[in-house]
């Protein structure tokens, strides 16, 4: 009876007797307003979710626009949502009159620091989301856009935290922004990793020296493979096994790498590869050998313009002397086959340097090289190439009586002891 006599004689003032409850001067009727306003943040969050969110989405799917998908996958909207919270309970603490002035107080500051921090995160994805857009057009695709982003989100959050702890504290930002003079110092021992990376990103964009996509090889962190990623701090490199390697963006600069980008452009890969000859097994050629070659298409010519030569110099020398006569040799007759099969073969780049050469002889024997450029550069069809040419060379070398050298095995020393054998019976 009591209760219902106060609720009565309270409907004769101004408002419902709830309403006289809530903004009573009680500590009960203090932490019940404050639960009020909570749950109808918590209310606010999940109704703005809700009709935010699935109002956008519908939209987003609906157009043809890509950039609103790229704003959406960065949860600007998401993030945007959350403004309805604060802003609940920034103006519904201002309808408790009762409530004390320092909670009050307390609770607005907060509040304001809240749409503050949310409006940092919705600019900050944002600029995540705009990054990734600039970074999608053709003449932006390998630039490093993704570290000038981060530099500049770096500057806002640290503009945003001293605009965030002015506001917690009832300060003005511009306090905090006298003091920054006297803690440069801290300043650049807490940010030294950035600063050098925001350099050497700079220097990476002005020069080109890196993209992404790039092939490049840095021996220093044993990374062997494609720029997957370019960001403030690190750039990551996929190498061929798949793993991952980040390398720190100023180190990279420090040190010395090798960017495989100029090979890819040139559009041929270099085949540097030699096949050691057998040194016993050269030797002059003969008129049986001399014909025999006359019927190979890659020598026809090289054998009649040789034969021209070598007859208008006879003349000239003492035939009773071999060692006075100009002759034509395996080896050499080898050569200029594997040159005119390099310079005929439609995966062989013909606008770049093609030869075939002698190197110093060694101990294996005498390395006959072949120096030439695929027109293929990907890395499989161009093993495929270099494997072609060479499985060519390889066996038609016993066509020329030349023998490819590799150190004896165990089947070479058995085959010797049974022809001993064989001999000694």
């Amino acid at each position: 009876m009591t209760i219902m006599m106060m609720l009565a004689q309270a409907e004769t003032a101004t408002g419902p007797a709830w309403w006289q409850w809530l903004t009573g001067p009680s500590p009960w009727a203090v932490a019940t307003g404050l639960a009020v306003v909570a749950v109808a943040a918590v209310l606010a969050d999940v109704v703005a979710k809700q009709l935010i969110l699935t109002t956008i989405g519908r939209v987003v799917r609906r157009t043809a626009f890509a950039w609103d998908d790229v704003l959406q996958e960065h949860h600007v909207f998401s993030r945007l949502a959350h403004l309805a919270p604060a802003a609940t309970v920034y103006y519904g603490v201002a309808l408790l009159p009762n409530l004390p002035e320092s909670i009050a107080a307390v609770i607005t500051r907060g509040a304001s620091a809240a749409v503050v921090l949310v409006l940092l995160l919705v600019i900050g994805a944002f600029l995540s989301a705009a990054g990734a857009i600039v970074q999608s057009l053709p003449r932006m695709e390998h630039r490093p856009v993704k570290g000038y982003v981060q530099i500049v989100k770096l500057i806002l959050y640290i503009m945003g935290g001293i605009v965030i702890v002015a506001t917690v504290i009832d300060q003005s930002p511009l306090i905090f922004l006298s003091g920054i003079g006297a803690m440069t110092a801290v300043l650049l021992l807490i940010f030294r990793d950035t600063i050098l990376s925001f350099v050497a990103s700079l220097q990476l964009a002005s020069y080109d020296l890196v993209r992404v996509g790039d092939w490049i090889e840095v021996p220093q962190f044993g990374a062997d493979g494609d720029v997957i990623d370019i960001a403030l701090h690190t750039i990551q490199v996929q190498n061929w096994d798949k793993t991952i390697t980040t390398i720190p963006t100023h180190k990279l600069i420090d040190g010395s790498f090798k960017n495989w980008r100029g090979m890819s452009e040139s559009g041929g890969r270099r085949i540097k590869r030699a096949i050691y000859i057998d040194m016993n097994s050269i030797r002059f050629l003969d008129e049986a050998d001399i014909e025999r070659f006359t019927s190979f298409d890659l020598l026809r010519d090289y054998i009649t313009d040789k034969r021209a030569q070598l007859g208008a110099s006879r003349g000239k020398e003492r035939q009773d002397v071999p060692a006075n006569t100009r002759r034509l040799t395996n080896i050499g007759t080898f050569r200029v086959y594997a040159e005119n099969y390099l310079r005929h073969h439609p995966k062989v780049h013909r606008g770049m340097t093609l030869m075939v050469r002698q190197l110093p002889p060694t101990p294996d024997g005498l390395p006959l090289e072949v120096y030439a450029f695929s027109n293929d550069t990907n890395w499989t069809r161009y093993e495929g190439i270099q494997a072609d040419i060479f499985d060519h060379l390889l066996a038609i070398a016993p066509e020329f009586g030349v023998r490819v050298f590799q150190h004896p095995s165990g089947l070479d020393f058995a085959r010797g002891l049974a022809g001993s054998r064989e001999a000694a019976s």
